[in-house]
């Protein structure tokens, strides 16, 4: 399945947002409390859910509202053949979705009983994502508003498609899981989306700005987010108040509404501002693309009818 587009003036589909990252099937075991190193804790609930940073982020845009596709791999597997099909059925294009000779990814995650969570990732199929695959998706790379970037691929993927796109695409690339980014990158990049352990990785926030970030939206999970803007202007991303029930996408929720409210017009500010809001309505429901709000979802809260 495709999305339906519109032309642009050189006849390519135009989309809003083309997300560039993992896809994982997520392996979710619910306990009381998260265990320490050499511990063992008994569950109380185990689902599967389909996932990954960029499959999460793709499907956000697009219940954003954003014509949404997807650069990734996954293996020729029960998952792989799941995730594309939740993508497609979200109304994700998933042309440039590989199918590659490794399983696909998998995401062990431990959420406690107040919403908080601990993640490990296998990459799998997502490691076999390569610079080819960057080049056969330049035209739709190119032909996108926003691309969307996160860390569950490889940096050399993620230096392809900085050099791919051109002036008229935004760039944003969130920084998770954390590790360092060259300065090659960070210097094309309209918008860095880190947390505050991510920031702290990448040599926090004066180095970030000597490498050449232009802009800087760093989230601080229930005390919301702050924007950095290129006039060096610092404003707040205030916090959507919320019960947790499950914190797991609440970054790729902001990160996918951030990508799409920017890719519809507004200024970075108001971009960020809904992002908050969607960051906190996707930890009210379990899972990770369960939870992610749609677009009436997210309407409703910015106008204060929810």
């Amino acid at each position: 399945m495709t999305v339906p587009t519109s032309p642009g003036a050189d006849g390519r589909p135009t989309f809003d947002v083309c997300v560039v990252g993992s896809l994982n099937l997520d392996l979710v075991a619910r306990v009381h409390r998260l265990p320490g190193p050499g511990e063992t804790v008994l569950g109380t609930d185990y689902q599967e859910h389909p996932g990954g940073k960029g499959a999460n982020q793709a499907v956000a845009a697009a219940r954003a509202g954003a014509r949404t596709a997807m650069v990734g791999a996954v293996g020729d597997d029960p998952a792989g053949h799941r995730l594309r099909m939740v993508l497609e059925h979200e109304g994700v294009d998933t042309t440039a979705v590989s199918t590659v000779d490794r399983p696909t990814g998998r995401a062990l995650i431990g959420v406690d009983r107040s919403g908080e969570n601990s993640i490990m990732v296998v990459p799998g199929a997502n490691a076999a994502l390569t610079v080819a695959h960057v080049l056969g998706a330049a035209a739709l790379l190119r032909s996108s508003r926003v691309v969307l970037m996160q860390l569950e691929v490889s940096l050399a993927v993620i230096t392809a498609v900085c050099e791919v796109v051109e002036a008229a695409t935004l760039c944003v690339l969130n920084p998770a899981p954390a590790a360092r980014v060259p300065d090659a990158v960070l210097r094309r990049l309209d918008a860095l989306v880190p947390n505050e352990h991510e920031i702290a990785v990448l040599g926090g926030t004066e180095a970030l700005v000597e490498a050449g970030v232009r802009r800087l939206l760093v989230t601080e999970g229930a005390r919301g987010a702050r924007l950095r803007l290129p006039d060096g202007t610092w404003h707040p991303v205030a916090p959507w108040p919320v019960e947790p029930v499950d914190t797991t996408a609440a970054g790729d929720a902001f990160c996918g509404v951030f990508a799409a409210y920017l890719a519809s017009g507004h200024d970075w500010l108001a971009a960020a501002r809904a992002a908050g809001v969607g960051g906190a309505l996707a930890t009210t429901k379990p899972g990770a693309i369960p939870s992610l709000p749609t677009a009436d979802a997210l309407r409703a809260a910015l106008t204060g009818a929810a």
